[in-house]
């Protein structure tokens, strides 16, 4: 169960698809991590503003499952959403809709360990454990 959600919306450009104007598969975790960096905006945690206080996000863990294709110039919306953060790791999940039609597109997550400026692991701050509407 997700803490925390939000939707943003997306129109596939002609350099995201491939010659039969279907988006390329590499582009949907692009698309992910706009969902994930508009959420974290939207619950007034910025990437930048993480990484100032000294905290650094990688991705340690990434799934993606392709369920139909989006095309050239469609729409769509990606849903994000925020599972319980735990010691120092936080992870967020994925699900990408046409927005024509409401099917689902690509479902997915991803998993971030907290590191400290040098790639050391550390806790995740009160701040970023305790993110919700």
């Amino acid at each position: 169960m997700s803490l925390r959600s939000g939707t943003t919306r997306i129109r596939v450009r002609y350099s995201e698809v491939d010659r039969m104007g279907v988006a390329h598969h590499t582009h949907h975790l692009a698309w992910f991590e706009i969902g994930r960096t508009e959420l974290m905006r939207e619950a007034g945690m910025t990437y930048a503003r993480v990484e100032d206080d000294g905290v650094f996000l990688p991705v340690i863990e990434a799934t993606c499952r392709y369920l139909a294709p989006v095309r050239y110039d469609e729409c769509m919306t990606v849903h994000t959403g925020l599972e319980p953060a735990r010691g120092a790791r936080i992870r967020f999940t994925y699900r990408i809709e046409r927005d024509v039609d409401g099917v689902v597109v690509a479902t997915g997550s991803t998993v971030h360990a907290a590191t400290d400026r040098h790639g050391r692991p550390r806790r995740l701050p009160p701040s970023l454990r305790e993110l919700r509407c």
